[in-house]
């Protein structure tokens, strides 16, 4: 690890100085987290490139995703690379890098030779079944042209990009892949950041006036979205123009599909840097139209746009709707829009979310029940993309490193933070970008893989003390595939949960499609509902706790 022994202390003061408050812990509190990548085998580091130029992609790499290779039940590693942008010889890109785990969280370097290397300049994945056969592929966004690549089984992966006609050229961030007409195919949306190339790349001062990375809106440039319809077989046709989607420009870098109005089509959610969102609502006959300023998610309660970087979509309410967090610039606050029947109010000071986030740079997110107690909470990356003031650097190496935050929920529906910092015994300071969520270990409890720009991947085991009961859902098609955005409602004693099976959510990211539900001191959920997307509906139940339990499309009873 980077970060050297000697400046533990004065890490420790700095980070308390800047933003911590009342928590949820005491300072001396028990960790919820270990730091275990090196120790796992999960070594990777991420290059962005920098050397004396300040080209701007080289700020807000690198994603990464958990997800299942080889269908054996437990969750592998992949992450996204970047290296040297000086050049354009495929010798200046680095390779992305597959990890293969062995079930209880020691990793293997597969990477040579399984085609997943995919020397591009890398921005993100997600992941999907996209050509139908029941295993996960995946999508690198890329600078450049996107890579799709095709699970042919055996730990290896074939490019079917140019097959698949995913060739469009671009500054490609996040990706989701959804099935948004309900024929049982997945589509994929590509959100997109600024009309970029090095031959416009503009020099940027910060306050200190030093050369540093350019904000979007030097360049003016806000680029457009992709919408791809799947044709089946892996084939998709680009539907932006058509669509609608192609009709608004944005700084896009989160996004997530979910349907939030409850009229049974998936909607899409865009998180834009310095530009109002996109709520992207789905007509049903293939259009999509962009509702967020008249619904009320597309600024903030002042009416200003933030800096929009990753997203959830979670009933963080308990109402049974999808509500939204976007996450924001230093100085800017979380947004959380609360949904109350398709239409949404800025409650993020409401939550207790505004002073704890306020002094950080977020871009990942992650949402799970990681003590089990029952409520969600969340977990964001943090790192500056402005240089500092000398006496805010937290890192001598690294002048854009922060402190990552952890905030837990409580059936209040307000966060608050945990301390230690960041949820680990020793303050772990990086510019962290991606975290993907998942059970890496078989133990029933959420873990988190950590990407850092310029730095070694974290890999967050969960130690949380006392922790409640849990039970994981593995949603499933008839093809074996994953059922993403499939609706689950599961009735707990006096309480009724909603769950939705999402892998593309946070930014740069894609996670475990396993649905992790904190039980408490409940030992059995009673029933789940789940609401496929085409708007069937099955019973399944009642479920016991601490196991894995398989719901399969056909398996279940009416409801």
């Amino acid at each position: 690890m980077r970060l050297r022994s000697a400046w533990a202390g004065l890490l420790a003061l700095a980070a308390l100085a800047c933003g911590a408050r009342e928590s949820a812990e005491e300072p001396g509190g028990s960790a919820w987290f270990e730091e275990r990548a090196h120790e796992r085998g999960l070594d990777f580091q991420h290059a962005s490139g920098h050397t004396e130029q300040h080209w701007m992609p080289e700020i807000v790499g690198g994603g990464g995703a958990l997800f299942d290779l080889e269908d054996d039940g437990d969750l592998d590693a992949y992450l996204v690379q970047g290296g040297s942008l000086a050049s354009d010889a495929p010798a200046a890109r680095l390779a992305n890098a597959l990890f293969e785990n062995d079930g209880a969280a020691r990793f293997r370097n597969i990477s040579a030779g399984s085609g997943a290397e995919d020397p591009h300049y890398g921005m993100g994945v997600a992941c999907g079944d996209a050509d139908g056969d029941g295993d996960t592929d995946l999508l690198v966004t890329n600078l450049g042209r996107n890579s799709l690549l095709r699970n042919a089984g055996e730990r290896r992966f074939v490019d079917a990009s140019v097959a698949s006609a995913l060739v469009e050229e671009g500054w490609n961030t996040s990706a989701a892949f959804f099935d948004y007409d309900r024929d049982g195919t997945l589509d994929l949306f590509v959100t997109r950041y600024v009309e970029w190339s090095k031959e416009r790349e503009t020099p940027c001062m910060n306050p200190l006036g030093q050369r540093d990375y350019c904000s979007p809106k030097s360049y003016k440039a806000p680029a457009r979205s992709l919408l791809y319809h799947g044709l089946g077989a892996g084939s998709f046709a680009n539907v932006s123009e058509a669509s609608g989607v192609a009709g608004e420009r944005g700084n896009g870098l989160g996004v997530a599909a979910g349907d939030l109005d409850g009229d049974g089509w998936l909607d899409v959610f865009v998180a834009n840097d310095g530009r109002p969102n996109h709520l992207w609502k789905n007509g049903g006959d293939g259009s999509f139209s962009n509702v967020a300023m008249r619904k009320g998610c597309g600024v903030d309660a002042n009416g200003l746009p933030k800096a929009g970087m990753g997203i959830v979509l979670s009933d963080l309410d308990d109402d049974l709707d999808l509500d939204v967090l976007v996450c924001n610039l230093r100085g800017e606050s979380d947004s959380y829009y609360r949904n109350d029947g398709g239409l949404f109010s800025d409650r993020t000071a409401t939550a207790q979310l505004a002073a704890p986030s306020k002094p950080f740079t977020r871009f990942g997110l992650a949402i799970g029940d990681f003590d089990q107690d029952g409520w969600l909470d969340l977990y964001e990356c943090n790192g500056r993309v402005e240089r500092p003031r000398e006496a805010e650097n937290l890192d001598p190496h690294d002048p854009y490193a922060e402190p990552n935050l952890l905030l837990g929920g409580s059936s209040s529906g307000k966060f608050a933070e945990v301390l230690p910092r960041g949820g680990t015994r020793e303050l772990l300071v990086e510019t962290s970008r991606a975290v993907a969520q998942g059970d890496v270990d078989g133990d029933g409890a959420l873990d988190l893989l950590v990407v850092n720009r310029d730095g070694p991947a974290h890999l967050l085991l969960n130690r949380a003390p006392q922790r409640g009961n849990w039970l994981m859902l593995r949603v499933r098609e008839k093809s074996g595939a994953d059922a993403l955005n499939a609706t689950l409602t599961l009735a707990l004693g006096a309480r009724t949960l909603r769950r939705d099976v999402l892998t593309a959510f946070g930014y740069l990211a894609s996670h475990d499609p396993r649905v992790h539900v904190g039980l408490g001191t409940a030992r059995a959920v009673d029933a789940v509902l789940v609401r496929w997307v085409d708007g069937t509906s099955e019973r399944f139940g009642p479920l016991e706790a601490g196991r894995v339990h398989e719901l399969r499309r056909g398996q279940g009873t009416p409801p």
